[in-house]
């Protein structure tokens, strides 16, 4: 290797890996807000959320890396020319396209991983993180007693403290509603005061009362009859174990969330997809039998009434009557029942074509995010060569841009090969081809030492027009 090549990638790996810090921690940021509300309160410790973004920062890795790429190359460019030295280079006889090699091949090597990256890796740990998430959404909030309002985390109980002393385990007028036994309020438990701890490595909730009333409703089959239904028990101290197995943090088995499309790389994807389409044909090609007996015919031998359609080829030899008000309604009930049944056919047979577009949508993902790099690279060093400004002050501006258009293009074109309205691969490749031009003119310009939008070749055609007029 060069020095020139030592140079030029020197300068280029450290932008590179401090703007993928950056752009990682806020993408993560800005994707782990939506589940904010869902995590806090939870008392799951530290090691779990850790556990959680460390499968998301891997998930946000293929989005980060073009957006990473494309600012690092237009701060590491625009660097070198600000002070000169891209010119220097330059003038020693070096091309542009000698300059950029070395980075070109780097960013050819990160398109190549990011690929297999994307199909070998994100996959699992989608399976992991989102398994993991499920099961923080079904684990209950850590008990916290309100004074004043009942509490009713604790599966069959109702629970009332109206004070709380300072350490928080000492409770002033206690009341708890127990519904263990179904119905309606059987047991109300009434206390002065009380004491609040776990027990038993804190399965179980101990709540030992003092000076109290325990009230039961025995208001069954065998008191029907008598008068004294209500039972009042007075107790000095009561000892009350409840169990904690609801706010135990269970683990799902994996396997249950396998079926998604986020869990599966491309073979397994292009499976799903050519038995979906598959399918859908098939659908396609049986709504004629399944529409048929629907239709009426007048059978011309006996004027017998039958179902299907099979038989409208043949001719009628007998004149039919006029039909009467009765025949009218009964074809028109009939239309509306074919017209009901294509409707949610067509509607069944169009899901199926959705959801393979959304496993194939998948599919192109993979690839089209990887060429993506190579993309934002070839629009980011020549920019950067032209622009001559370097720091976090311009470069960022522009990328923000670029990052902007092709996340807008690619999110348009991924509804359109959902719906149906271009074929998947157009859809999911229409942000590269529009942004590939653009990448491929910046590099002309810099190339022939151009400003931005000074255009070369029509000056030199012009000019050459001029001379063979002379």
């Amino acid at each position: 290797m060069k020095k020139l090549d030592k140079l030029i990638l020197r300068a280029f790996f450290g932008p590179f890996l401090l703007t993928f810090a950056v752009v990682e921690f806020i993408l993560l940021t800005q994707y782990m807000l939506k589940y904010l509300d869902e995590l806090v309160g939870k008392d799951l410790g530290a090691e779990v959320f850790g556990e959680l973004l460390f499968y998301f920062s891997i998930n946000m890795a293929p989005v980060a890396l073009p957006l990473a790429v494309l600012l690092s190359s237009l701060m590491t460019f625009g660097e070198l020319g600000e002070h000169h030295e891209l010119t220097a280079i330059k003038t020693s006889g070096i091309a542009l396209t000698r300059i950029l090699r070395p980075v070109l091949i780097v960013v050819g090597l990160i398109t190549v991983g990011a690929f297999f990256f994307n199909n070998l890796i994100v996959p699992k740990a989608n399976l992991k993180a989102y398994s993991l998430l499920w099961d923080i959404r079904q684990k209950k909030p850590a008990m916290n007693f309100k004074e004043g309002a009942f509490y009713n985390g604790i599966p069959g109980y109702s629970i009332k403290v109206n004070e709380k002393m300072n350490d928080g385990q000492t409770l002033r007028e206690v009341m708890i509603y127990d519904h263990t036994k179904g119905g309606t309020n059987t047991t109300v438990i009434l206390a002065d005061s009380g004491e609040m701890y776990m027990d038993y490595n804190d399965t179980y909730l101990v709540l030992e009362l003092f000076r109290g009333n325990t009230y039961v409703d025995q208001n069954n089959s065998s008191f029907r009859s008598s008068t004294e239904q209500f039972v009042r028990q007075e107790f000095d101290k009561s000892k009350l174990m409840l169990s904690m197995a609801s706010f135990n943090f269970d683990r799902t088995r994996e396997e249950l969330f396998s079926d998604n499309k986020m869990m599966k790389n491309i073979k397994e994807l292009n499976v799903v997809t050519d038995s979906l389409r598959t399918h859908s044909q098939r659908e396609k090609k049986l709504y004629a039998p399944n529409v048929d007996p629907f239709y009426m015919y007048f059978k011309a031998d006996t004027g017998q009434v039958k179902n299907g359609l099979r038989l409208l080829d043949k001719k009628i030899s007998r004149k039919l009557p006029e039909p009467t008000s009765e025949t009218l309604l009964l074809a028109t009930n009939k239309a509306r029942n074919i017209r009901s049944f294509t409707n949610s056919y067509m509607e069944r047979v169009k899901n199926t074509l959705r959801e393979a577009n959304n496993y194939e949508v998948e599919i192109w993902r993979k690839y089209t995010q990887s060429v993506s790099i190579i993309i934002m690279f070839l629009i980011g060093a020549p920019l950067g060569a032209i622009i001559k400004k370097g720091g976090l002050g311009v470069p960022v501006v522009i990328s923000i841009v670029f990052f902007i258009t092709m996340y807008v293009m690619t999110i348009l074109g991924e509804k359109w090969a959902r719906e149906g309205l271009v074929s998947v691969g157009a859809g999911m490749w229409a942000a590269n081809f529009i942004l590939l031009p653009i990448g491929l003119f910046f590099l002309y310009q810099a190339r022939n030492d151009s400003s931005l939008l000074e255009l070369d070749f029509w000056r030199k055609l012009m000019a050459r027009l001029r001379r063979n007029k002379l």
